[in-house]
């Protein structure tokens, strides 16, 4: 261990300035002022670095031995420093769009300082690029020798693998790539750091700075600011954990070494501007982007896109792949099959939400749902309809049942939160309508023949046939209407949990609504799944009530949960969830407390959700 010594630095740097990069990229340097907080590092690193000179027109690597700090300072957080890109690959996380739809951009994570090392004039004619690379050892780590030694072939592996990343960038044709970064040449040195850290100190970071407390296997932070142009390229930092390297490896039947080459040349390549998260189409990109920087190089093992691609065949029973199912046919669902599930709980709405436009449940979308309860993630309904609808609707796609995601046996939150089903599919909550709204509300829908339909647990109730209150059954799944001979008869008949007035979208929005807002005030609620039916509920109650009562009942909390709806009927329960996902084609109601906005029912946002955020 003692050959290792001379290259290994305990940070111990005093606060410094920050450089003028860590401006955000709308502002230019005539507007810069040097910031008025600043970070004390701690001695958290030690320091592996080499200077490395790179002719623009890719001459051999040769190493100059020349030193520079490269500190980690504390990581509590200053506005100055929340202007760079954040990138995350690992087994186990959630993709960074668990942050409303995008990366975390524009946020920051560290401040570098540097000590300068003169650069050495070069002998050679064409202008020389200095790669100025730093490998570093968090503070806690142990003195392993293998991580020692892996450290030390890194100080050659990463300008290696920067040169062949650079290789092309110019003159290569990227349809998905963010080009901020593109011809190299022009600038006079390039600078990078790469961390090897634990789990924990990977967490840390993870959970101050992405609100995810669980440990990720490399993270990729781009210091770079286009509009500043100075003539050094801070290409920004690579954080590897590991101790999940090392699972990893072992899984994957690599080397420790070969692994962190592998997460350090995704990491490389997400700065670079390449971005797998974005589309099917990105993904493929940047895959072939790794294979040709490992292929180059001679390095073993497959890119982390293709390797975790490649953990689905494995032989589990959880991760393998479906029956017909090849391996192109996964890939082009556009996520990473094999995270660790972020949340204990889906909560899903059914119309406008898990249900298309033709009030079915989509391929894509079964899939997912089955891939989430194969995770051991729990999905729960939270919906408008009753219990029968839910089960008929997911018959269709073999999801109702013991194994599936409702049965007569399992929990949920039906008829907007009014009955509520807990272990063992027992009722644990039923909300009534007062009988006096309800005989109101039957005699007005006799009188103008608007139809109104009652809701009595598995019963569908109502006065008259009528088409539209057929299409509750034929269309929406809901158990055929029994006509009742008379409002009384139906009233001594079952007890109603709510109505639902169904006429045109004109019709409800500039008659229905405004006078039954005034009947009902303070003695009932009016709410809206669909836009052509008002629904008239007992005051006090919502999905989220529901959804709340259910998760006491459960012994669990909203932290655990992600809720995915559409309508302003899940207003409630999108703001109690840790994350709240509205699909595009939602109420605005819904959208304004939404966390993220998804893609819509009819481009199956659960299944874009689920696969985006859930993992």
């Amino acid at each position: 261990m003692h050959r290792f010594r001379s290259s290994i630095h305990r940070n111990l740097s005093p606060t410094s300035q920050f450089p003028a990069n860590f401006l955000h990229h709308s502002q230019s340097p005539a507007n810069f002022s040097p910031p008025s907080r600043l970070l004390v590092p701690k001695p958290m690193s030690r320091m592996l670095a080499r200077a490395l000179p790179l002719a623009s027109k890719s001459p051999p690597i040769t190493a100059v031995h020349s030193r520079s700090f490269c500190p980690f300072p504390s990581f509590s957080p200053c506005s100055s420093i929340s202007h760079r890109s954040f990138h995350v690959s690992s087994r186990n996380p959630n993709h960074p769009r668990a942050l409303a739809g995008i990366f975390g951009s524009q946020r920051g994570f560290r401040k570098l300082t540097r000590r300068r090392a003169a650069a050495k004039k070069q002998s050679s004619k064409e202008k020389q690029l200095e790669l100025n690379v730093s490998i570093c050892i968090e503070e806690e780590m142990p003195d392993d020798p293998e991580v020692l030694n892996i450290a030390e072939i890194l100080r050659l592996n990463v300008p290696m693998a920067m040169k062949i990343a650079f290789d092309g960038l110019k003159d290569s044709e990227y349809k998905t790539r963010d080009t901020s970064i593109d011809d190299v040449g022009k600038f006079e040195k390039v600078e990078l750091s790469v961390l090897l850290c634990n789990d924990d100190f990977i967490r840390k970071l993870n959970k101050d700075w992405r609100d995810e407390d669980h440990a990720t296997d490399v993270l990729s932070m781009s210091q770079h600011v286009p509009e500043l142009q100075l003539p050094i390229l801070m290409l920004g930092d690579i954080v590897i954990s590991v101790e999940t390297a090392a699972r990893q490896a072992k899984e994957r039947g690599h080397t420790l070494l070969d692994e962190i080459r592998i997460l350090m040349v995704h990491g490389l390549l997400h700065i670079l501007g390449f971005d797998h998260e974005i589309s099917d189409e990105a993904e493929e990109e940047m895959e072939k982007e790794e294979e040709l920087v490992l292929k180059s190089l001679g390095w073993k093992g497959k890119g982390l896109i293709q390797s975790a691609y490649d953990a689905v065949t494995d032989g589990s029973p959880q991760t393998g792949l479906l029956d017909g199912e090849s391996l192109n046919d996964r890939k082009k669902e556009g996520s990473l099959r094999f995270y660790k599930p972020k949340f204990s709980y889906i909560f899903l709405d059914m119309d406008g939400t898990l249900l298309n436009s033709k009030s079915q449940v989509s391929s894509r979308n079964a899939e997912a749902l089955k891939e989430a309860i194969s995770k051991g993630v729990k999905v729960v309904i939270a919906t408008g309809k009753a219990r029968p609808a839910v089960i008929s609707a997911l018959k269709m796609v073999d999801l109702a049942g013991k194994d599936g995601v409702v049965s007569e046996f399992s929990p949920g939150v039906f008829l907007q939160g009014l009955l509520v089903y807990g272990r063992q599919g027992r009722e644990i909550s039923r909300r009534n309508l007062d009988p006096n709204i309800c005989r109101e509300a039957f005699l007005y829908s006799w009188e103008h023949k608007v139809p109104v339909v009652a809701f009595s647990q598995d019963r569908c109730l109502t006065l008259f046939d009528d088409p539209v209150v057929d299409s509750l059954h034929t269309v929406y799944h809901e158990p055929k209407a029994e006509v009742m001979p008379s409002v009384e008869h139906l009233l001594a008949d079952a007890e109603i949990q709510k109505l639902v007035f169904m006429d045109t979208i004109e019709g409800v929005s500039t008659t229905l609504r405004p006078y039954w807002s005034e009947a009902t005030k303070g003695r009932a609620g009016i709410v809206q799944s669909q836009p052509d039916m008002l629904e008239i509920i007992p005051t006090g109650t919502s999905k989220g009530n529901g959804v709340q009562m259910l998760l006491d009942h459960l012994g669990t909390t909203a932290k655990e949960i992600m809720a995915v709806g559409d309508g302003e009927n899940d207003v409630e329960m999108l703001q109690l969830a840790s994350l709240g996902v509205v699909l595009r084609n939602g109420s605005e109601k819904a959208k304004a407390v939404a966390d993220v906005i998804g893609a819509s029912n009819d481009e199956d946002g659960v299944a874009d959700a689920i696969y985006r955020y859930a993992f």
